[in-house]
């Protein structure tokens, strides 16, 4: 979906493949991470026994054997690996996952009672104990469950940082609520704007002995502290806010002595709190709801998290840049990143990932058409991405709501089973081109990409040179030219045409050579009239 422009990415495969993958372009460059793994509560989960398994083993269901006798297992409780098959499976993602962190950026990972404790223990092995920042209570429902003995009614969202700077926060103040901001009026008609009052005073413990006095106020009333508390200011500097008119006595004043905060005074934010509640973030409930309503009427995902608790983590963490969600399911993460871009005119991008489980026959996302989770997610992408465009948006946003699927498979390259002693002529013959033969240009142009470490989302034109199709990444000076030609047909004439665009790298295919000559010359050739550029040849 708008695959030329858009800056966003759908990967469909393995996670665990994909966090490979994408080590060498998006090191350190992710802002934050969101993920929601399966909960280790006994039933199915699609992970096999030794965590190595590909894709197309990945589609057949749990408890059946596949080709080599690999067995997809139901991590049920009477297994004497329970706890550590979970964490073997989440362990090397997460991993991986901190090394595609920024510096200052942030994770966040659901879980409920089950492996809440299991899981905090490898990621303060993971990131380091300094770097956990909070786990968070989510109210994830608001009825009383009666069927249970304790009716359980929130989940965790525990959250790490990369690297945790000694007295600096983390996280970002979450912005200004209507009841927040309902608080700030200007009764005195005070010239420095709105503002609300906060107590004088603290607690005592913290105070030096300027700061125990009897304060008078500007009517000659004498204002006495309560035991256990002084006041926040000096005396001195408490008689100079008085004389600015920075602390309020109330309409007579007669009312103990408050201090003025002013709403302009600082860019102003709430801090977020442990508990994150339903009434402010949504619950499961509600949001299945949403999603039922945004797929007309029918329910094709369970438990999908609300928008409204992905959009709280996403502003306590990123004005901009990457976010990465690497167990997508329903695709939150990307309604949400979408929707927070449009609510206000910032620059975030999601990369996401997705299994392409199998949905079950029986159920509702079946009957409507989606085989897979992955398609679930993908659809709900372009369906809040029409809902978002119909509504009302701020002026500064990119209206991006597109995103490029790209598919996890194996290389692009010919598997090679011979001994080197017993290839013969015949057999050499076989490998003259070593690309296997049903892979397009396109796969070609990605796995160098990746292998170059070149940002999967940069723009890609496809131009014909000499009756040869060209692929140019990026804008000039280009980040790479690809010709893949595999007819013979890349001659010295061609190569010198290509590097008159200067592009920083450029890639040919053995196969699209005239002759071993040219092959020999076209560094030389790109040394001579573009020496910036980096010769490749797959």
């Amino acid at each position: 979906m708008d695959f030329d422009t858009t800056k966003n990415l759908f990967i469909e495969g393995d996670n665990l493949d994909a966090l490979k993958l994408l080590q060498e372009t998006y090191m350190g460059k992710v802002k934050m991470i969101y993920i929601d793994p399966p909960y280790n509560t006994g039933n199915d989960f699609i992970y096999e026994d030794d965590f190595a398994e590909g894709t197309d083993e990945y589609l057949r269901r749990s408890n059946q054997m596949d080709e080599e006798g690999n067995r997809l297992v139901a991590n049920t409780v009477t297994n004497g690996r329970f706890h550590s098959d979970w964490l073997s499976m989440l362990y090397p993602r997460i991993k991986l996952a901190r090394t595609l962190l920024s510096d200052d950026g942030v994770i966040f990972i659901s879980a409920d009672d089950n492996e809440i404790a299991n899981l905090i223990r490898i990621c303060d092995e993971i990131f380091g104990e300094t770097n956990f920042v909070a786990n968070f209570i989510w109210e994830k429902r608001t009825n009383r469950e009666n069927r249970k003995v304790v009716s359980s009614r929130h989940d965790y969202v525990v959250c790490y940082s990369r690297e945790q700077e000694p007295g600096g926060r983390a996280l970002k103040q979450l912005p200004m609520s209507a009841k927040a901001l309902a608080n700030y009026k200007n009764p005195d008609n005070d010239p420095r704007g709105l503002w609300k009052s906060d107590p004088a005073h603290a607690q005592a413990g913290h105070g030096t002995k300027e700061q125990f006095y009897i304060l008078t106020a500007p009517n000659g009333k004498k204002h006495e502290l309560e035991s256990g508390r002084c006041w926040l200011y000096t005396e001195k500097v408490m008689k100079k806010e008085i004389a600015d008119g920075k602390i309020w006595f109330g309409k007579d004043g007669n009312g103990v002595p408050r201090i003025k905060t002013y709403l302009e005074a600082k860019e102003r934010g709430l801090t977020p709190e442990s508990i994150l509640f339903a009434e402010e973030v949504g619950t499961n409930e509600s949001a299945k709801n949403l999603l039922k309503e945004l797929f007309a009427g029918r329910s094709v995902f369970d438990t999908p998290k609300p928008v409204g608790l992905i959009q709280t983590l996403i502003q306590l963490s990123c004005d901009e840049g990457i976010i990465l969600d690497f167990f997508a399911g329903s695709s939150t993460t990307a309604a949400a990143t979408l929707e927070l871009n449009a609510a206000d005119g910032r620059d975030r991008r999601f990369i996401l990932v997705q299994l392409p489980e199998v949905v079950e026959a029986e159920s509702e996302a079946y009957k409507a058409g989606y085989r897979s989770i992955a398609a679930v997610g993908m659809e709900r992408i372009r369906l809040a991405g029409k809902q978002i465009l119909a509504s009302e948006q701020h002026s500064k946003w990119s209206r991006d709501v597109g995103f490029r699927i790209l598919k996890i498979d194996t290389s692009n390259m010919v598997d090679v089973y011979y001994a080197p002693d017993s290839l013969d002529k015949a057999n050499l013959d076989l490998f003259v081109d070593n690309i296997k033969p049903d892979r397009t240009a396109e796969d070609l142009l990605f796995q160098v990409m990746l292998d170059w470490g070149i940002d999967l989302t940069l723009s890609i034109e496809k131009k014909t040179i000499q009756g040869k199709e060209v692929f140019f990444v990026n804008t000039p000076p280009y980040d790479l030219v690809a010709c893949f030609d595999a007819h013979g047909g890349i001659d010295e004439t061609f190569v010198k045409e290509l590097a008159t665009h200067k592009p920083l790298r450029v890639v040919f295919r053995d196969a699209g050579f005239k002759d071993s000559a040219v092959k020999i010359n076209v560094e030389q050739i790109f040394k001579l009239l573009s020496p910036v550029t980096e010769v490749k040849s797959i």
